[in-house]
């Protein structure tokens, strides 16, 4: 399952500029937009057809779960027990389906309105836009969703432990090496102090610690 999850992350989406993708890429590393990327196991720098990873169905898991403590109807679905439980999940996934639809015709929309300079000319991120990009580009990451909520749950059934957050898990852990390694060349270069190093690994060993 992780092995299939990681193939998906480098899976392009259809209809990007792969060469105005990697003269891009530099912004995926910065700011929220690096700490989503991790989140996505790399999958957004790459934008692979798991850009959004599982992160449509945990927003849906708790947007059902606040309602559920809130709508009467919800409610009462919560003592019925398995049934209920059963009828929240379908309401989940529902939901999840609808996020990752709209996320992924935002971001479409967002591509096609980004250049980026190669070679001394501006040039965008998508080789056709249009209509027909944005519709192909939000149910391809649909469908990637859907495929990873899909594995997460054979993942609960099979596996050894909560699919979901293994699935995150895997993401963040791929990336971890690429992370050490950019801090020790920051350390190299000078650009991070030997103190700021020291105190990200103390940092780092206290959060495993603590969890």
């Amino acid at each position: 399952a992780f092995l299939i999850y990681r193939i998906g992350t480098h899976i392009p989406l259809p209809g990007i500029d792969a060469a105005a993708l990697v003269a891009y890429q530099d912004t995926f590393q910065q700011g929220l937009f690096g700490l989503f990327n991790t989140f996505s196991g790399g999958a957004l720098s790459r934008m692979a057809i798991f850009t959004l990873n599982i992160i449509p169905y945990i927003t849906a898991s708790i947007i059902i779960q606040l309602l559920s403590a809130t709508y009467p109807s919800l409610a009462e679905l919560k003592k019925e027990g398995e049934i209920g439980r059963r009828k929240l999940t379908q309401y989940t996934r529902y939901l999840t389906v609808c996020l990752a639809f709209v996320q992924g015709y935002g971001l479409a929309s967002g591509l096609e309105a980004t250049t980026v300079n190669v070679a001394g000319a501006s040039t965008s991120l998508v080789l056709d836009p249009g209509l027909v990009f944005r519709l192909q580009t939000a149910m391809t990451i649909t469908t990637g969703t859907l495929f990873l909520m899909w594995l997460g749950e054979q993942i609960n059934t099979r596996g050894i432990g909560n699919g979901i957050s293994l699935i995150i898990f895997a993401g963040i852990v791929a990336e971890m090496p690429a992370v050490i390694a950019q801090i020790a060349e920051l350390a190299r270069t000078g650009a991070m102090s030997g103190f700021m190093v020291l105190a990200i690994i103390i940092g780092v060993i206290g959060i495993i610690f603590f969890i």
